[in-house]
């Protein structure tokens, strides 16, 4: 079985946008998505520096354009027997679900961006990676911190989400048995109590929405079920910007459905990264630009075999 899954915030780099939109028919889309949610996509997404793309009200929509061209370029997607995302990554999942439309995707992420960039500017916050270490001993230092595990990604690797002061203190202080602590460029505290605000915004949003039925198993980050209603998609990915992601379930229900391929969406590479560590010998392919089109095409002709 393959599986599609699309990346969270963070994986954005500067000018990681520019090779997609000279693929057919690209350009007026993104033009027609920027004009829908008042955000020059196209700009950011070929122009703009690190600084302004690592801005969540930019960031957000950014990623989920990305994706859903990356998506409409490989086509297909009946080929595949599921579809994830981590964090920002789930709107992208919906609507390749069928869940959501493409319009209305863009237009729940503008709104998650900016009520996430409002939430995050009332206190100073962020997060850092903790790499190695047993689960359980590296949670406990955490919560015995104030951190909350805002991400459980699986192969080794959790990342903290807190105040300043508690990420700097995690610094200073790294669980036992871990090999280091990565402090990230993040605008603030995701996943945790310090996003209640953005949940109000999105539950007002989510009223708008017209969700359908998956038409692809989706596999939730809160818990790795497959959710076979779209209401519940949807007050899911209302929900989630204030709980952890559990990127470890995710894939360990992909094991247990009898994953056999991975294709991550554009800019893809964190996913597929953690796969490789986490289900040994999975073929997966990451697509960074329209040149992976080619890998991925070829692995889906593989398993049509």
């Amino acid at each position: 079985m393959l599986v599609l899954v699309a990346p969270g915030q963070g994986a954005q780099t500067p000018g990681f946008l520019t090779p997609w939109l000279e693929l057919p028919g690209a350009a007026d889309r993104v033009a027609g998505w920027s004009d829908a949610i008042g955000l020059d996509l196209a700009h950011y997404g070929t122009k703009a520096d690190a600084d302004e793309i690592r801005d969540t009200a930019v960031a957000q929509p950014l990623l989920v354009a990305a994706g859903l061209l990356s998506a409409s370029a490989l086509g297909a997607s009946s080929a595949f027997g599921a579809v994830a995302g981590h964090s920002v990554g789930e709107i992208t999942a919906a609507a390749v679900a069928g869940v959501l439309s493409d319009a209305d995707a863009l237009s729940f992420v503008r709104t998650r961006g900016l009520g996430m960039a409002d939430a995050a500017a009332v206190t100073e916050t962020g997060m850092a990676a903790v790499l190695g270490g047993d689960q359980d001993v590296v949670v406990a230092h955490l919560e015995k911190l104030g951190l909350t595990p805002a991400n459980i990604n699986g192969a080794g690797q959790i990342v903290a989400a807190g105040t300043a002061e508690q990420i700097a203190a995690l610094v200073d202080e790294k669980p036992e048995g871990s090999m280091k602590v990565v402090a990230l460029k993040v605008a603030g505290a995701f996943h945790t109590h310090h996003m209640a605000p953005a949940v109000a915004e999105l539950e007002k949003a989510a009223q708008a929405l017209t969700p359908a039925d998956p038409v692809l198993k989706y596999v939730s980050n809160r818990d790795g079920l497959v959710i076979d209603s779209g209401a519940d998609v949807v007050a899911r990915l209302v929900g989630q910007v204030a709980n952890p992601v559990r990127w470890d379930l995710c894939m360990e229900t992909f094991a247990s459905l009898g994953v056999s391929g991975i294709v991550e969406l554009c800019p893809g590479g964190t996913l597929t990264g953690l796969a490789k560590r986490a289900l040994k010998g999975v073929p997966s392919v990451a697509l960074k630009t329209p040149d992976d089109l080619e890998k991925a095409a070829a692995l889906l002709a593989e398993h049509a075999a």
